[in-house]
């Protein structure tokens, strides 16, 4: 492929990385920590992608959720916590007591306490002909824990890395191989007979897979369910872009560069291997290693010509499909709508049939419960969002556009008054966000949150992981290994980090 711009000055790099969201910050930073010349371009004015953040009026917004998870202090899994450690940096991490207080059909109410036992005490009140069901269950998903946190989760693409894991610790995993093909609704349904208590489970995982139970690997579902209980879910002070920043900090220090405003227009390859980009304004950086932080769909749909698909991602674009984006409304109220004893974190949702449906879960994060720093004194910040599909954003005018959004909203608002009444006479912010606006600012196809089973798969076998058929080009972020969610991209940046620095003798 010939090209005609020119190249910048300085512009050979060991490795490029397209975008700056965590899955791309963490592999930025432990090359440039191992000594690579890393540069890493960043579309937006501020990294972090749905990890970022916005101000206004005196408030501090996360852009995406709040519900933190790989910030302990313990283990392995603390992913977040080891990637800013990589640069000399940390974070001030805020506990929260409870993950989730959930608001569910037949006045299932129930919160999710940072105590195990007491978790699952609250959960056998509800469903006491299932109490040993449900320990069952969740003591599983325990075990999937356990060997994941014996080791050091690297590149599963790196062979010395597997054989030393297994003479090191050789049970877990084979434990590990023995869960890689099964998902957590098969499972938990060897436990569990109770119709609505499944519903419980589906919930349980569809609130970060998108998807119900009998689609979420169970490895994933291990994690989040007993990580909740071992590092916590933790918030840090200042807000969730405070870990992008912290990384870029630590990036910058450790010899690496990263510039915004640089929108990548195409991959350049050179006899089917990857040697560079070139952004929109024509300048064309060299790397001996390009990584993609963006979505597949963005990759090899858009940076890549059309003719050099690999079969293998047309094949992974058979097996996934985009997950639905969200509509967000970000709101201030006045202290006073919120009741004393209020959690941060809820799921609502009136209607079982509704889950998976458009504006049928809506998912609330209340940050300010935990650093009210984020707001004006006596008001709260109230993060309602809710899936939503590009679709039916499509074609309005400038007029109808806005009278959609604002109808929106207030069909959300009347759902959140129900659990938090007084909110409408309380609000004094509110930004509403569509599909649209999430394609625009995070570079997202149709905005989505990222990719789910177009039908029930073997648990992640079929997840990639962060090479890619073309040479010298490797993907991290939520569609590969192993899925959404900022601790699962945190361990997908260590993975393509280990790879890449093996293949480059670092």
């Amino acid at each position: 492929m010939s090209v005609t711009s020119t190249t910048s000055q300085n512009s050979l790099f060991d490795v490029i990385v397209i975008g700056s969201g965590i899955g791309g910050l963490v592999t930025a930073t432990q090359l440039a920590t191992k000594g690579a010349k890393v540069l890493v371009l960043e579309s937006y004015i501020i990294p972090g992608g749905s990890a970022g953040y916005f101000e206004r009026q005196g408030y501090r917004f996360d852009v995406g959720a709040s519900m933190i998870f790989g910030l302990g202090n313990r283990g392995t899994t603390n992913l977040l916590t080891r990637a800013l450690q990589a640069v000399n940096s940390s974070v001030d991490a805020i506990a929260d007591p409870v993950q989730i207080h959930y608001h569910l059909p037949n006045n299932l109410n129930l919160k999710v306490d940072r105590v195990y036992d007491k978790f699952l005490q609250n959960l056998a009140a509800y469903f006491p002909h299932e109490k040993e069901g449900i320990r069952g269950f969740y003591d599983e998903c325990w075990q999937v824990f356990k060997c994941l946190n014996r080791m050091e989760l690297l590149s599963l693409e790196e062979p010395r890395y597997l054989l030393r894991s297994f003479l090191q610790h050789p049970l877990a995993c084979l434990g590990l191989l023995k869960y890689l093909p099964q998902n957590a609704g098969d499972i938990a349904r060897r436990y569990i007979k109770d119709p609505e208590l499944l519903k419980f489970i589906d919930i349980e995982c569809y609130c970060w897979s998108v998807v119900p139970a009998a689609m979420t690997p169970m490895i994933n579902a291990g994690m989040v369910f007993s990580d909740r209980h071992y590092g916590g879910v933790n918030y840090p002070k200042g807000g969730v872009g405070q870990i992008a920043q912290k990384l870029v900090e630590g990036l910058e220090k450790a010899g690496g560069e990263i510039r915004y405003q640089a929108k990548v227009a195409k991959i350049i390859t050179e006899k089917d291997c990857a040697v560079g980009v070139q952004l929109t304004n024509g300048e064309i950086y060299r790397g001996k290693r390009i990584v993609s932080n963006a979505t597949r769909w963005d990759t090899f749909d858009k940076l890549l010509p059309v003719d050099q698909i690999p079969s293998n991602e047309k094949k992974w674009q058979q097996n996934y499909k985009k997950s639905p984006s969200f509509l967000s409304l970000h709101i201030g109220v006045k202290e006073s709508v919120l009741p004393q004893g209020t959690e941060c974190h809820h799921i609502i949702l009136e209607d079982w049939q509704n889950m998976t449906q458009p504006e049928g879960t809506l998912f609330v994060s209340i940050p300010t419960l935990l650093d009210p720093e984020l707001a004006p004194e006596g008001y709260h910040i109230i993060h309602a969002f809710t899936p939503n599909w590009m679709n039916d954003w499509h074609g309005l005018s400038v007029s109808d556009y806005e009278a959609k959004k604002e109808e929106t909203a207030w069909r959300i608002i009347d759902r959140l008054e129900k659990i938090f009444p007084g909110l409408d006479a309380g609000l004094d912010y509110l930004e509403v966000g569509t599909p649209r606006t999430h394609r625009r600012f995070l570079g997202r196809e149709d905005g989505t949150y990222g990719p789910i089973p177009r039908r029930k798969l073997r648990g992640l076998l079929s997840m990639p992981f962060n090479r890619t058929a073309i040479k010298g080009l490797y993907c991290v972020g939520d569609s590969t290994f192993p899925g959404q969610g900022l601790n699962a991209v945190a361990f997908s940046g260590f993975a393509c980090a280990h790879r890449i620095a093996v293949d480059l003798g670092l």
